[in-house]
């Protein structure tokens, strides 16, 4: 960035003193008042030799992100839904115009938590193939405790889902896993009453109110993009649409303006409740592609998440959207819902 040349020219020893103010300022990190100490002139004059030095060219000032990353839709995404953190990664070039969750998410997801994640928190891993990308992404992580939110979309798969990525996630940081060994939909509320008061399930639900970061997923109503959807009865996907289902996060279920829905559910899911999820500092969801963005804007209403991953797809349709952020996240009031 520069603002231009000025039409007055420097002569020799004033351009050699600016390139010496600048070198120090910019690249050695002194303050104006070392600086001026060094050179004997006031701390207001070395000012304005480095607003000159911009002026004039000698200093030029570039704003680089990785080429991945989106920083102005990023930024306007935060302000928008009142977000703590806001990241917009490209869609990839190859990727279909429908594909939702580009695995380059996953990525910067990972690299979001090192920053995000403090020694001695509690980190929360919801299901969702956003997060298991994410936890197979993670090179560096403080020694945190590393809990599982939700139970598995189909126990068979366990090894290679939810309970894999914990145990990665507990890897990488050093600290204790808390794995859930249970399908996350059971056909009643008494079968998921019976396997919450199990040893090793009620354990990890101990943790659940210690949880300070937790990472979850974000479906659309639809077959292939909402693992409850694909989990539920034909009956039953027709009960909640009728009821406005329009997203599903952790098994709880939203209508698009982010009022929860289908609260009868959860109680059939070995899952976090959605007040204790509220209660959590930081809840960073995971989610992008064209056909969540409607599922994520309708998540994001509801004052759950306080941080978004996301791609350009969908940021450009949820900041085009002409309903308003009616629950941002950083006021996570309890919006109600049938």
């Amino acid at each position: 960035m520069s603002t231009g040349r000025s039409a007055t020219r420097m002569g020799p020893a004033e351009l050699v003193q600016a390139a010496a103010m600048a070198r120090r300022f910019y690249l050695e990190g002194k303050s104006k008042i070392q600086i001026a100490e060094e050179f004997g002139v006031s701390r207001f004059k070395v000012a304005r030799v480095l607003e000159t030095a911009l002026e004039r060219d000698l200093v030029r000032i570039e704003i680089r992100v990785p080429a991945e990353l989106d920083a102005e839709r990023s930024d306007a995404l935060r302000a928008r839904y009142g977000l703590r953190h806001a990241v917009v990664v490209e869609s990839p070039a190859d990727a279909e115009a429908d594909t939702p969750d580009p695995e380059n998410l996953g990525e910067v997801a990972a690299d979001l938590l090192g920053e995000l994640v403090t020694e001695g928190d509690v980190l929360g891993l919801a299901w969702g193939r956003s997060t298991i990308h994410m936890a197979a992404a993670l090179h560096r992580l403080p020694p945190c405790t590393v809990v599982q939110l939700t139970g598995v979309y189909d126990a068979g798969t366990a090894e290679r889902g939810s309970v894999e990525a914990v145990r990665r996630a507990a890897a990488v940081s050093g600290g204790e896993a808390h794995p859930i060994y249970a399908p996350m939909l059971l056909p009643d509320t008494a079968t998921a009453d019976a396997l919450r008061g199990q040893t090793g399930i009620a354990r990890a639900f101990e943790y659940f109110d210690k949880v300070t970061v937790a990472c979850v997923s974000i479906g659309s109503w639809e077959a292939g993009i909402s693992t409850v959807y694909d989990m539920l009865t034909e009956e039953e996907r027709a009960h909640y649409e009728s009821l406005g289902a329009a997203a599903e996060m952790s098994a709880h279920l939203f209508d698009a303006e982010g009022r929860r829905i289908g609260r009868d559910l959860g109680e059939r899911c070995i899952t976090v409740e959605a007040d204790r999820l509220r209660r959590i500092p930081e809840v960073v969801a995971i989610a992008g592609g064209r056909r969540k963005a409607e599922a994520i804007g309708a998540v994001l209403r509801s004052g759950l998440v306080t941080s978004l991953v996301t791609d350009t797809a969908a940021a450009d349709y949820l900041l085009a959207e002409t309903t308003p952020a009616a629950h941002p996240a950083l006021d996570r009031a309890d919006p109600d819902g049938p």
